[in-house]
C-alpha cells in the first residue's frame, strides 16, 4: 500500500480480512494457537513455517498495528510493546552489550534518563549527556565504542527541536546509529526514516491513542535493525503489547491525520494567546517565529504539535496557582488526549531527574505544560486564565 497517502494508510493499512468478512479489524484475544499436526508445529517453532506461535510476540491484531505504523513511518518493520518505556528499553538491549556507549539528548522524558543512568548502567552501558540542539556537543561526545545517538524531537517539555540531518551525518560518519523518539509528532507531522534516522520509537499511549485508553509503545526501521534484535528481545523477555489495546491503537491511528490537524490549531491558538498575556514569562511553542528552532521546524515538521509550554512570573507556587485554578484541564501527566491537560513537569514528569540535570535541561519550578486537547480554544484559554489573572491582579 506505499502508494496511498497517509491519510489513507491510517484507516487500511496492514489489515488482512479473515472469512467472517468483517469490515472492522478483529481482536484476538488468544495466548496460543493450534496447530493442524505435530510437524506443523515444529516447522512453526523452528522458524520454517511463518505463523502464529504464542501471543507473546505473534498475535494477528498486534501484527495489524504493526504493518500499519510502519506504513506509516515509511519502515520495512514494526515491533508493538507493552509500553514507551519497554520499546526504548527493548530496543537498547536488543542494540547494546557490555561496554557500549550512548549519546543521548539531555532534553529527554525524565523516566528514560533514569532508565538509563541507573538500569543500563547495571548492565555496563554507559550514556553521556548533551545539549539537543548542539551538533558540536554530540560531536565531542562520541567515543569508539558509542553505538548510538537518542533523542527526542519535539523534546518533552521544551520543544527544542534536533536537525535530524545534521545528526544522520554525524552517526554515520561515526557507525552509529541514529534513534529518535516520535511520539510527539507521529508520522503525520514528521517521519525521522525519511530525515536519515535509522529507528523510531513511539508511545503508542500518547497520540496514537489519543483518548487515554491503552498503555503501549513501538519501535520502526528496517528489517535488519528491528526482526532479530528488537523483536528477538521482545519474543524472550515478554514486554508485550496486548490485542486489546493494538486494537485500540488500530482505531487511534484511522483518527490520527484529522486530531493531529485539530491539535496543531489549538495549540497554535493557543500558543499565540498566551504570549500576549502578561503573566506568561516566555512559551515554548515550534509553530512561534519566537521559537529558536522555528526555521528547522518549519523544514522538518508539518506543523507545530500538540504540546505547549510556558514560564510564569515567579515560582513555583505561582504555577501551581496557575494548574489548580484550572476546572476543566485534566491534572495529569499524560499527554496526546484529546482532554487537554496540565502539569508541573519539575515535580512530576522530571522529579526523578537530579535538580542540577533538571536545570541544566531547562526544566524549571516555573515550567507549567499543556497537552493542548480537542475542546473548543475559547474554553481551554479561559481555564488557563482562571490562574494566570490572578498573578497579575
Amino acid at each position: 500500500m506505499n502508494e496511498f497517502d497517509i491519510e489513507t494508510l491510517a484507516v487500511r493499512a496492514g489489515y488482512d480480512q479473515t472469512p467472517e468478512q468483517e469490515n472492522s479489524e478483529t481482536i484476538f484475544p488468544t495466548s496460543s494457537f493450534r496447530y493442524e499436526s505435530a510437524a506443523q508445529a515444529a516447522a512453526r517453532f523452528g522458524g520454517d513455517e511463518p505463523g502464529n506461535i504464542y501471543s507473546r510476540f505473534t498475535n494477528p491484531t498486534v501484527r495489524t498495528f504493526e504493518k500499519r505504523l510502519a506504513l506509516m513511518e515509511g519502515g520495512e518493520s514494526c515491533v508493538g510493546t507493552a509500553s514507551g518505556m519497554s520499546a526504548i528499553l527493548s530496543t537498547f538491549m536488543g542494540h547494546c552489550k557490555a561496554g557500549d556507549h550512548i549519546v543521548s539528548s539531555q532534553s529527554i522524558f525524565g523516566t528514560t534518563k533514569v532508565l538509563f543512568t541507573k538500569y543500563l548502567a547495571k548492565f555496563g552501558v554507559d550514556v553521556s549527556f548533551v545539549s539537543q540542539t548542539d551538533i558540536s556537543e554530540w560531536q565531542a561526545a562520541i567515543q569508539e565504542n558509542t553505538v548510538a545517538l537518542f533523542l527526542e524531537t519535539p523534546s518533552n517539555p521544551l520543544t527544542d527541536i534536533a536537525d535530524m540531518q545534521a545528526l544522520s551525518q554525524l552517526a554515520k560518519a561515526n557507525d552509529c546509529l541514529l534513534i529518535v523518539d516520535n511520539c510527539f509528532c507521529t508520522p503525520v507531522l514528521q517521519r525521522p526514516l525519511e530525515q536519515g534516522a535509522d529507528i523510531v520509537i513511539h508511545s503508542a499511549t500518547k497520540f496514537i491513542d489519543g483518548q487515554g485508553r491503552g498503555i503501549g509503545g513501538a519501535v520502526v526501521g528496517s528489517a535488519e535493525l528491528i526482526e532479530e534484535p528488537v523483536r528477538g528481545f521482545m519474543r524472550t523477555a515478554g514486554p508485550t503489547m496486548s490485542a486489546f489495546n493494538a486494537w485500540i491503537f488500530l482505531k487511534g491511528l484511522e483518527t490520527l491525520p484529522v486530531r493531529m490537524k485539530a491539535h496543531c490549531e489549538n495549540a497554535m491558538q493557543l500558543a499565540l494567546w498566551l504570549t500576549e498575556h502578561p503573566a506568561v514569562e516566555k512559551v515554548f511553542y515550534p509553530g512561534l517565529k519566537s521559537h529558536p528552532q522555528y526555521e528547522l521546524a518549519q523544514k522538518q515538521q508539518s506543523a507545530g504539535g500538540g504540546l505547549v509550554t510556558f514560564t510564569v512570573k515567579g515560582g513555583k507556587d505561582n504555577a501551581w496557582l496557575v494548574i489548580d485554578s484550572t476546572q476543566m484541564l485534566s491534572i495529569t501527566a499524560n499527554l496526546g488526549d484529546v482532554k487537554t491537560s496540565i502539569t508541573h513537569p519539575a515535580t512530576t514528569t522530571h522529579s526523578r531527574v537530579e535538580p542540577e540535570a533538571r536545570l541544566k535541561a531547562g526544566i524549571t519550578d516555573n515550567l507549567v505544560r499543556v497537552s493542548v486537547g480537542l475542546e473548543s480554544i475559547e474554553d481551554i484559554k479561559a481555564d488557563l486564565a482562571r490562574g494566570l489573572d490572578q498573578l497579575i491582579a
